[in-house]
């Protein structure tokens, strides 16, 4: 079977794009919930196999699992719309209150699936409550103070390598994206997914819907983080940067490489 050409891909990533942008809200919100709840699962997965088997690479290499089945089951991860549906605005098939739309009720999905799946997740690894600590509960206190501490005491270098790290996550995880439409195999589908997912993780740079799950779960497990530390000292950072790199680092070169831009589509006259 002939795969399918750069620009082919390209216009298959609009297409893509376009049809996000017209989900009604309440399939944008089951479908985040959805996503949150299994790259939550994911990187609890990557976390006890670091954990258990001492090597980190490991970890990375099982956390895609989460991701793949993202891809394939066609739920939503605000991530990956963060490349597919500014292409379809750059070609001028949809308006930015379109896009817009679909970032917000994705982003509460994803919140909501990773706070569910977060509370969960403490609530069984520490036998509700019966077990204070454990090699897989220290590692996410770490993580997630890793995330927001140390950065704050960097102080605002600590928020530019923040967003730099986001921003070169995304890039990575937007390439998964495009990466599930570079063959029409459900084994080449995984394998192609499988490359960027892995490397954003083993480099550990910044996801923004890991950390909605990551720094929740540590601070229900004792992390010494305030909700305005997560907030300022990583998610907000996390997502500013996560838009960058999939908008212009992907969806925007990809289309000067291999697409036809138009004018975006004009907003409505007040």
């Amino acid at each position: 079977m002939t795969p399918p050409t750069p620009p082919e891909i390209v216009e298959t990533l609009i297409a893509v794009g376009v049809k996000k942008s017209k989900l009604p809200r309440q399939q944008m919100l089951w479908r985040g919930i959805y996503s949150g709840l299994l790259l939550g699962i994911a990187t609890t997965l990557a976390i006890t196999v670091t954990v258990e088997s001492g090597m980190p690479f490991l970890g990375a290499f099982a956390f895609p699992v989460g991701f793949v089945i993202i891809m394939l089951l066609g739920t939503e991860l605000v991530t990956g719309n963060f490349a597919v549906l500014p292409m379809a605005f750059f070609k001028g098939e949809i308006k930015q209150e379109a896009v817009l739309n679909n970032w917000k009720w994705v982003i509460l999905g994803n919140l909501l699936g990773c706070l569910i799946y977060a509370t969960l997740f403490s609530m069984y690894i520490t036998k509700l409550g019966h077990v204070e600590s454990s090699a897989v509960i220290s590692k996410v206190i770490a993580v997630a103070e890793g995330k927001t501490l140390a950065y704050q005491k960097l102080g605002f270098g600590g928020l530019i390598v923040l967003f730099i790290k986001a921003t070169i996550c995304n890039w990575m995880v937007s390439m998964g994206v495009v990466m599930a439409f570079v063959t029409r195999s459900i084994g080449g589908k995984i394998l192609a997914i499988w490359m960027p997912i892995f490397t954003f993780f083993a480099l550990g740079l910044e996801h923004c819907v890991v950390n909605m799950f990551v720094i929740p779960a540590g601070m229900m497990l004792g992390a010494d983080v305030s909700p305005f530390q997560w907030l300022f000292w990583n998610q907000i950072p996390a997502i500013l940067g996560n838009v960058i790199g999939a908008m212009y680092l992907t969806g925007w070169f990809l289309q000067k490489m291999h697409g036809v831009a138009k004018q975006p589509v004009a907003a409505p006259a007040n």
